[in-house]
């Protein structure tokens, strides 16, 4: 067997010089003379009804092939329910929905055909925010809600909530009768993030033979098949997806977007047809992470215990349900997966507004779940007069104790990182001296994020020079798993250098099912299916050298790219000379692996309308920073930042932590900058980097790190996935410490120069959400059964 700990090392991504000097080929370096370019025709209103669309003078223009419009694609799409057309029919419903599509010869062509369109349209009223959304007697943004495909069932929908997940553990009334408790109640905002990832959604489409071949910049390759192939109503075996060089993704890729559309003007015109968004089109359109509005209520005693724990949380999903209905799951995990709970009671709502869906984005939800709860826990300190870190030793998480929906943790693993996080603050002096005149404020915070399953496959080939090939559906999105830790666990399992592994780009017709690259999961689950499929290709390999080498199986290891006798160096033959044999007398050596997992359970009747009940991998952080804030124009300055992670086992230390100093670097951005606001008429402003402040140069700190290994994880070689969890936390930190800094109660991210200076003038109004019923009982249109401890 393999030794894991030969599996760890620095291996460098191969992929990083070509990417370094320009020569690496994205989706739109596969658009070649010949191929059509695509425009969309997007709405400039919120909210409308279609009274004519006339395509007539658009289709006499020169240079155009196609027209598309909601009669060549009618189907409902989208994740828990089918809510989502390709191209507005009879309704807009957001400010830039797509109502038409052109296909021409050039890009100004098609543009011009675009505009060219004739669209007569009845303004109708539209709700922007929230609060507008919620209110009694508001416009149903969706009046047929109740006739939409459910996919998934077990949420409850109504009106403009496109869907709830509930959690219900414990008798909460109980809790907060009880005589000896204090109740803590606090509300916070956050805004929407743009993922702005350096290449934009991007697809080359071709129709050929009766099928689709659609190469495009996804994190997801099988969901773009499946979900092209519901939209254009063909089987999805009739689509073919391969991915290119992805230039970033953080989950905007982590849907089907542009590519029914190049599809279908593909099949209208005979063509091969590109469509690029715009940057424009990126900022203006694409998916955001989600604003939200939380509000959190505890009943804590004096000694600290939190025994009971209320929470609801708004996140507006703009016009659609999409990933937003997914991802209401999350907030059970986030709000409920730090600390011990006596009882809890939440509940994630998922809001229609008149304004651009939303999505997913590294760590998802759980980045401003964590800053409000963090904040949260924060205020319950204030209120006991309690030292914050030593509540968080009483209170977080441990052995045996349960998560909100009932699962049960293994193993102590915050608790020793809070530790570990005081023996790097030992290690380091404190940087106030550095703060001068300014307000100096520092904070600790812990986060608990967990790692997608779902199923993966692998094939590995074995090449006659002694090389592997590894063929599965994963996408090198920038983080580098793809490159590194896949090579490194084939390598570990065959015996071979990472570098004589080659990773098959992704292709669906090569192989197979996949989930996609996010959550954390390339290493742990497509890690475990080429592992298995590692394992298959040593049988067939030891097999053939047992009787090469007359010695039997169990006695023979791989190593070096040699097969040897065990404990006799140099006894054995070259894995190149095994293959060249195997193909002799039994054909190609290659072999298949899959890999998925059951899911844990939560308790029976905690949970309701969740697509995961219960955490399958926890991974769990802990962050420290110091800021300074200047008094006088509101500017904060992060000092110095800290973060111990959990990360199972770091294959590729160095790879781990370029993880999370961009992870941190990209928390920063919303935690201080990145600030999408959302006019009257539901048009995103910021349309350019103008007008979107993004950290720069300077505003990046080093991260000190420390890689906090061996927690309990079923990944392979107890690898937990690294990529996700670094955002987690950045914005509680830096909010905690700008509170400790200033005497403020912070409750609103980001935390821009203008709202932190009205913060120190106390010119900000406390925030109170009317439509967050203080109410509990109302506040939950499910009320799943309480489950009794």
């Amino acid at each position: 067997m393999s030794d894991p700990a030969n599996a760890v090392m620095n291996f460098p991504r191969r992929d990083a010089r070509d990417k370094l000097l320009g020569r690496t080929r994205y989706t739109i370096d596969h658009v070649r003379p010949g191929v059509l370019h695509a425009a969309l025709l997007r709405s400039e209103v919120p909210s409308a009804r279609i009274l004519r669309i006339d395509t007539s003078i658009a289709r006499k223009m020169p240079g155009v092939r196609a027209i598309a419009t909601a009669e060549h694609a009618p189907g409902l799409h989208g994740i828990g329910i089918a809510d989502h057309p390709l191209f507005a029919q009879d309704v807009i419903r957001y400010d830039g929905e797509p109502i038409a599509a052109v296909a021409a010869d050039t890009l100004e062509q098609a543009r011009a055909a675009a505009a060219a369109i004739v669209v007569e349209l009845e303004e109708i009223p539209a709700v922007i925010s929230m609060a507008e959304s919620l209110a009694p007697g508001a416009p149903q943004i969706h009046p047929d809600w109740k006739k939409y495909e459910v996919l998934v069932e077990g949420a409850a929908r109504g009106g403009n909530v496109a869907w709830e997940a509930t959690v219900a553990r414990g008798d909460t009334d109980a809790a907060f009768a009880r005589p000896d408790v204090q109740i803590i109640d606090s509300t916070y905002r956050v805004g929407r993030q743009n993922h702005v990832s350096f290449e934009p959604r991007a697809v080359v489409a071709s129709f050929e033979d009766g099928r689709y071949h659609i190469q495009t910049s996804t994190q997801v390759p099988w969901t773009v098949r499946n979900m092209t192939a519901r939209i254009l109503q063909v089987p999805a075996s009739h689509v073919r997806v391969t991915v290119p060089a992805v230039g970033g993704g953080f989950g905007l890729k982590f849907d089907c977007s542009l590519e029914p559309y190049a599809a279908v003007l593909a099949q209208m015109s005979g063509r091969s047809v590109s469509l690029v968004n715009s940057r424009q089109e990126e900022m203006l359109t694409c998916l955001c992470r989600e604003n939200a509005e939380i509000r959190i209520r505890s009943a804590v005693t004096k000694d600290g215990e939190i025994v009971g724990r209320e929470a609801t949380v708004l996140m507006d999903c703009g016009a659609y349900g999409g990933e937003q209905i997914f991802l209401t799951t999350m907030t059970a995990h986030t709000l409920g997966g730090n600390y011990k709970l006596g009882s809890v009671r939440l509940s994630s709502r998922a809001v229609y507004t008149n304004t651009a869906p939303n999505g997913a984005f590294r760590a998802c939800n759980g980045v401003y779940n964590t800053f409000a709860l963090e904040r949260h826990t924060e205020e319950i300190c204030a209120a006991l007069g309690m030292d914050s870190l030593e509540f968080r030793r009483r209170n977080v998480l441990g052995d045996k104790d349960l998560g909100a929906t009932g699962q049960v943790f293994e193993g102590n693993v915050l608790g020793p990182m809070l530790e570990r996080m005081a023996a790097l603050r030992e290690k380091s002096p404190s940087r106030k001296t550095e703060a001068g005149d300014r307000l100096y404020g520092r904070a600790t915070t812990v986060g608990t994020w967990f790692i997608f399953i779902g199923p993966s496959s692998a094939t590995v080939n074995l090449n006659a020079d002694g090389s592997a090939t590894l063929v599965t559906s994963g996408v090198e999105i920038g983080s580098g798993t793809m490159m590194q830790s896949l090579p490194q666990i084939v390598a570990n399992s065959l015996g071979l250098r990472p570098q004589d592994v080659i990773v098959k780009t992704a292709d669906t017709d090569a192989s197979g099912l996949d989930l996609g690259v996010g959550g954390g999961r390339t290493t742990v689950s497509i890690g475990a299916a080429s592992s298995a499929a590692c394992e298959e290709v040593r049988k067939k390999l030891l097999s053939v050298a047992s009787e090469m080498l007359q010695t039997k199986p169990e006695k023979l290891v791989l190593t070096g790219g040699r097969i040897e006798i065990a404990g006799i160096k140099g006894s054995g033959t070259t894995i190149a000379k095994v293959v060249e044999r195997a193909q002799q007398v039994m054909g190609p050596v290659s072999g298949s692996g899959a890999f998925t997992a059951p899911g844990v359970p939560s308790m029976p009747g905690c949970a309701a309308g969740h697509f995961i009940d219960a955490i399958d991998i926890p991974v769990f952080a802990v962050h420290e920073c110091e800021v300074a804030v200047d008094p006088d124009t509101g500017h904060v300055e992060v000092l110095s930042y800290k973060v111990v992670q959990d990360v199972g086992r770091a294959l590729n230390p160095r790879a781990v932590l370029s993880q999370i100093q961009g992870g941190v670097v990209q928390g920063m951005g919303y935690a201080l900058h990145e600030e999408v606001s959302i006019d009257a008429h539901g048009r995103i402003e910021q349309s350019g980097f103008e007008t979107y402040r993004l950290p720069l140069a300077l505003d990046v700190v080093p991260v000190e790190i420390d890689l906090y290994e061996g927690a309990p994880s079923i990944g392979p070689l107890g690898t937990k996935g690294a990529g996700e969890v670094p955002i987690l936390n950045v914005g509680a930190a830096i909010a905690c410490a700008v509170s400790n800094a200033t005497g403020k109660r912070v409750q609103e991210l980001p935390l821009t120069p203008p709202r932190v200076l009205a913060l120190l003038l106390d010119r900000n109004e406390p925030l109170d959400f009317p439509h967050i019923s203080p109410t509990w009982h109302d506040n939950i249109i499910h009320t799943g059964i309480h489950a009794s401890l």
